[in-house]
């Protein structure tokens, strides 16, 4: 059965992507993902 993402896989995925990608390039990857989700419910709301 799947299960809700707890608190421990959350500061797991975390600190994956902060070795993988590095501090200064997270903000940018952040924002660039709320602006895709903008876009989605943006297009999803016009249908």
């Amino acid at each position: 059965m799947v299960k809700g993402i707890g608190s421990t896989e959350l500061i797991i995925i975390a600190i994956i992507l902060l070795i993988l990608f590095g501090g200064r390039k997270l903000p940018e990857l952040g924002r660039g993902l709320g602006e895709s989700i903008r876009e989605l419910k943006k297009s999803m709301k016009n249908k």
